[in-house]
């Protein structure tokens, strides 16, 4: 016998939702969730939470060689398990890691202390932070501004600017237009019996909206016997010339601008823009 209230619940779930409504699971605190997301993390192959363990590599070296001061400073948003704090450590650089997963800051901690890893970690939401003028590096990597209203990313960079100290460096990276038209928006659904979302059985269904001024929306629709749940993951692409208004509106001066943080040249075509900017 079908569901009538799950029909329901999926059939108002599946309305187009309101600019960056936030919508209710979070793949963030959700025990099970938070999990399955610190092995993506994890995962050397990989580039679905964090990028694969030869970009970072190649990343790290980049900025060290070309960009990075020695013995600096850094501040390092969205630090997931310690990917790049643990090697911008190793090569002298004192490191705070900020994130709002208290499964993959333990994990960090755990990694560092192990390691014999001298690394500050904090489990807290970064648009709580108030530091001023502590650091000479302040590093966003993998798009995560991409994930943030307007309101939320103008906010994100006064917190940066008052956290660096004078002259200091804000290197972060957004995805253009072009990765989303080669993605495409999601439209499925499947039966599982354990994955990502849950460890029993239950119904995923996946669907994408696309909004004005390349906004778009990947929203996950979850069934299992204990009900709906809906999980949302929001982007916003950028064009150079609309990042470059954007940083410099926020008071921040461009220095250098690539293809990657790994130092690739940005081309017409390029899926990902790399940005320092300098306080």
């Amino acid at each position: 016998m079908i569901d009538e209230n799950l029909i329901n619940k999926i059939g108002e779930y599946s309305k187009k939702p309101s600019l960056f409504d936030k919508g209710y699971g979070s793949i963030w605190t959700e025990e099970y969730i938070a999990k399955q997301m610190l092995q993506a993390h994890l995962n050397p192959n990989f580039d679905g939470a964090s990028r694969r363990i030869l970009i970072i590599d190649e990343t790290v070296g980049f900025l060290a060689k070309n960009v990075l001061k020695e013995n600096s400073m850094i501040l390092d948003l969205g630090c997931g398990p310690g990917l790049y704090a643990e090697r911008l450590c190793k090569r002298g650089h004192k490191v705070t890691g900020i994130d709002f997963s208290r499964n993959t800051i333990n994990y960090a901690k755990k990694s560092a202390e192990k390691q014999g890893l001298n690394i500050e970690y904090e489990c807290i939401n970064l648009f709580e932070l108030n530091y001023f003028e502590k650091y000479d590096v302040v590093m966003q990597v993998y798009g995560e501004i991409n994930t943030f209203s307007d309101i939320e990313r103008d906010k994100l960079f006064d917190i940066v600017k008052n956290a660096l100290k004078p002259n200091g460096l804000f290197i972060f990276d957004v995805s253009t237009p072009i990765l989303r038209r080669k993605c495409g928006l999601r439209k499925n659904w499947y039966v599982s019996e354990s994955g990502f979302w849950r460890g029993k059985p239950h119904i995923v269904l996946e669907e994408g909206f696309e909004y004005d001024d390349d906004i778009w929306l990947d929203q996950y629709i979850v069934a299992d016997n204990n009900g709906v749940q809906v999980y949302r993951n929001w982007f916003h692409d950028y064009t150079i010339e609309k990042i470059r208004r954007i940083v410099q509106s926020c008071g921040l001066n461009i220095i250098n601008v690539m293809g990657s943080l790994s130092g690739e040249a940005l081309k017409e075509d390029s899926e990902w823009i790399a940005v320092i900017a300098q306080k």
